[in-house]
């Protein structure tokens, strides 16, 4: 492709790449509001650039768009993280955590919440590496310079944030792939309110424990039984909708994750009656940063974690396009 003539037709040429670059840079800062921002602040210094000589324009604008996210996360790893204080602000984070149209659209085409919340946790320089080669395959040379590393460097810091991503479940992979989809089936039936649904997965004995302060004050801490723990759901079923099926600590659970954040954790013990005996939950930021997040392994019946249609991460060589 040539260069542009003139400003015009780079302005041209930028809008007929904005889908990807928008896409780009919400993989990398998980939010459509921040993947604007940042697809503006690079128009900005593409425009003021000297672009009369650029070839590859769609490498070029990728490059701009993915070193201003990476400035955005930095500046989010600088900033103090707030804890989370109460129920309530539990229930404001969820209840905001409805997508708009244009972020669905995003979600839809790109990532998974999931998938988002393992994202969250890699250094800035990891998310970067490891989204712009295993997914848009800019090769590790360009990723190398936009990092200020070398392309040793930027190669393994894919690798690291690649291991991060995905492990599989603990136990046999029958029987962890019968512990996932218990699993799913207990968050599709909490999203729902499904009462029957719920008390087929649960144990007459289930015991639920969960924190003070992420419950109101009228419900208990310990709930036993599978009548009781199955009615509370319908008071928590919005929580319920920003929950997402991950691997805590190697073993199936449930992360509620408004906007891809980490906030609280379901740890669930599954028994060999394929019943769910105890769920634990817990928002203690010390916890929730010492679990190991990753992704339910591809190819384990019932999950899900990379968009229908799409190889998983890793595989999926896009050409950047030039």
């Amino acid at each position: 492709m040539s260069a542009p003539n003139d400003l015009a037709d780079l302005a041209q040429r930028f809008h007929a790449d904005r889908r990807h670059l928008r896409s780009v840079a919400f993989q990398l800062l998980g939010s459509a509001a921040d993947a604007e921002d940042a697809v503006q602040s690079a128009w900005l210094k593409a425009s003021r650039a000297n672009f009369g000589a650029v070839d590859n324009l769609t490498g070029w604008f990728t490059t701009i768009t993915a070193r201003e996210a990476f400035d955005q996360l930095r500046a989010r790893k600088r900033r103090a993280e707030e804890p989370l204080a109460a129920t309530d602000e539990l229930d404001r984070l969820v209840a905001t955590a409805s997508a708009p149209a244009d972020e669905e659209a995003l979600l839809t085409e790109s990532v998974s919440n999931a998938l988002l919340v393992v994202l969250d946790r890699l250094s800035p320089a990891q998310r970067v590496a490891f989204v712009l080669h295993d997914v848009f395959a800019v090769p590790f040379e360009e990723i190398a310079g936009l990092l200020d590393r070398s392309p040793a460097a930027a190669k393994k810091l894919a690798s690291r944030a690649r291991g991060r991503l995905q492990a599989h479940p603990d136990g046999a992979p029958q029987r962890a792939a019968k512990h996932l989809e218990i699993v799913e089936a207990f968050l599709a039936a909490s999203r729902g309110g499904d009462i029957a649904g719920l008390l087929e997965l649960l144990a007459p004995d289930v015991v639920r424990t969960v924190d003070r302060a992420l419950v109101p004050d009228d419900v208990p801490t310990e709930v036993r039984g599978a009548r009781r723990v199955a009615e509370e759901t319908r008071r928590f079923t919005q929580r319920a909708r920003a929950g997402a099926v991950m691997l805590i600590d190697g073993a199936p659970g449930i992360v509620i994750a408004p906007r891809g954040h980490a906030r609280v954790l379901l740890r669930i013990t599954v028994g060999a009656d394929d019943r769910i005996h105890a769920i634990d939950i817990t928002g203690d930021p010390g916890r929730i940063h010492r679990a190991a997040l990753a992704l339910p392994g591809i190819g384990y019946q019932g999950t899900q974690t990379w968009p229908a249609g799409r190889p998983a991460p890793g595989r999926e060589r896009k050409r950047h396009a030039g």
